[in-house]
Parts: structure tokens; sequence; C-alpha cells
């Protein structure tokens, strides 16, 4: 079974990689945080569909997965996250999301 939201994404990458780059793709490296809602699996998979037929056909897709940061507003804390659960080790729920939702094409080789 196909994810729609991650072939959506794939859709997304390979037409932005196309109105910039004219030739054969080899490499796309994309940053992919954890707080995205992105399985990079399955992108994996979709951007090898949805790049059928085009000049990124057979590209290969690297991911870097982009650990997601967050800080405290109550003590100041900065810590990482694993999850979308926002809160604090002092037990705050006012935290701000500082890195992890990111979803951004880093480089892109040709041929």
């Amino acid at each position: 079974m196909v994810d729609v939201h991650e072939l959506a994404i794939a859709e997304s990458v390979v037409s932005s990689v196309m109105e910039r780059v004219s030739g054969p793709v080899t490499v796309v490296r994309l940053r992919v945080g954890r707080l995205a809602g992105v399985v990079p699996d399955a992108l994996t998979f979709c951007f090898d569909l949805a790049s059928a037929g085009t000049p990124l056909e057979g590209a290969v897709l690297e991911i870097e997965e982009q650990q997601g940061r967050a800080s405290c507003r109550t003590c100041g804390e900065e810590f990482l996250m694993a999850d979308a659960f926002l809160l604090c080790s002092c037990g705050s729920a006012d935290v701000e999301l500082l890195a992890g939702r990111d979803l951004a094409v880093m480089s892109v080789e040709v041929a």
C-alpha cells in the first residue's frame, strides 16, 4: 500500500528538482525532521514511484534525519525530542520547537 502523504511529498520533491536542474539526476539529498510526520522508508519507496519516467528515475534518495529540539520558556532548558510530546523535564508544556519539523532538499547530484 502506498502512503498518500509520502507520495505527495515525493512528487513535490521530484517537481522541485526538475524545475531547477536539467539533465539526469543521480542523487537527491533531503533533510527530514523527526517531527515532520514523514516515514523515511515510505518516502524512499514513493520517491521511486514519483520519479519514474522523469530525469530523476533511478536516482538515489539519501535522507538525513534531523533530531527534534525544543526550548522551555519556563526554565530555559534546551532539550532533544524523540517525538512530538512537547513537555520539558521540569514539567512545563510552555516550550518552543526549535528544530525537527524541517523537510528540505539539501543537494542534488547530476550526471
